[in-house]
Order: structure tokens, then C-alpha cells, then sequence
């Protein structure tokens, strides 16, 4: 099922805080997007950082994807991209307190809060498919900057996310 208007819509965002060091890679590889200005048509870009409800108000419009750009944690090397899909049919056990907070909210609250807000508007779901473009982080405290090896993995993020999103708006309409 798809929300209004999601036809050839792809929505990047990038997730963060800029005051945590490595947490602010999702708004650094925005801000490299919109530098270089190569994403297809239909493609929207939009510096999230800390508003995930606004992301998830957002997401009401309708997109056939979402790509979520973030600091992951996953256990490799600092600097290693991961970009993952998510399944949306998975159960999410987040408390309405974490979906209602609307400064740090993780990616999983963030769909909570959509599939509660899209059930009680009578929508179906808004957002065909999410992926999450994520690069493990090395330092995750307060501070400004990004380190050397997450610093250096912005580009080839930014590169990852431009192919994930042609490929999408390739296949647009191609049976799944």
C-alpha cells in the first residue's frame, strides 16, 4: 500500500545530532547531496538531525521510499558503511513516551509513531519501503565534528545513497 502522492517519491534524510560528534554523519552526507545536486528527479533531501516526529509528519504526505541516513552501530570499524533495508512488517516495541519524544527519536519510534498516526487518519501505509544508509561510528560523545574515519566515509555515503535512490526510481512500478 502506498499514502497519497507516493508515486516516484523518494524521501533521504539525514538523522543526527551535529553536538555529538559521529552522531552528525546522517546531516553531513545531506549537506554533500546537496552540494553536488546529482540526485534524480523526484527525489527530496531533508536535514532531519534531531525532529523525528517531524519526519514521521512528513512521511504522511506519502514516498515510495524512505531513505534514513544515520550513525549505526553494528559492531565493525569505525567509517564502515552499512545501507540495510527494513522490514516494516517487523513488530516495534517502542513506548509511546519514546515516540512522543520529539528531540532524539531512532529511526524504529520514528515508524512507530507513522503507523499510529497513519492508523488513526484512516491512511494506508505512507512508505512503500525504508532503508537505512548507516556508518559505524568511532567517537559519540559531546563535541563538534565528525572524526577522521567517519569524516572520510561521507563521500562514498553520499555516493551509496545516489545509486540506492536511481535504482529506486529505476524500478519505479517494477513488480518486487
Amino acid at each position: 500500500m502506498t499514502g497519497p502522492g507516493s508515486a516516484g517519491r523518494v524521501l533521504v534524510a539525514g538523522v543526527g545530532n551535529v553536538f555529538l560528534s559521529d552522531d552528525g554523519f546522517g546531516v553531513a552526507v545531506i549537506d554533500q547531496l546537496q552540494r553536488e545536486g546529482t540526485l534524480p528527479a523526484g527525489v527530496e533531501l531533508v536535514d532531519t538531525g534531531i525532529r523525528g516526529m517531524h519526519l514521521a509528519y512528513q512521511l504522511l504526505d506519502g514516498y515510495r521510499a524512505l531513505v534514513i541516513v544515520d550513525a549505526i552501530q553494528r559492531g565493525s570499524a569505525p567509517g564502515t558503511l552499512h545501507t540495510l533495508e527494513h522490514d516494516l512488517d517487523a513488530p516495534r516495541s517502542r513506548t509511546t513516551e519514546a515516540a512522543l519524544d520529539g528531540h532524539g527519536m531512532d529511526p524504529d519510534a520514528v515508524l512507530a509513531l507513522l503507523d499510529g498516526l497513519a492508523g488513526s487518519l484512516g491512511l494506508a501505509r505512507p512508505v512503500e519501503r525504508v532503508f537505512v544508509v548507516g556508518c559505524e561510528p568511532a567517537v559519540l560523545a559531546e563535541g563538534i565534528g565528525l572524526s577522521p574515519p567517519v569524516a572520510a566515509a561521507v563521500e562514498p555515503a553520499a555516493l551509496a545513497v545516489t545509486a540506492l535512490v536511481t535504482v529506486l526510481m529505476i524500478d519505479e512500478g517494477a513488480p518486487r
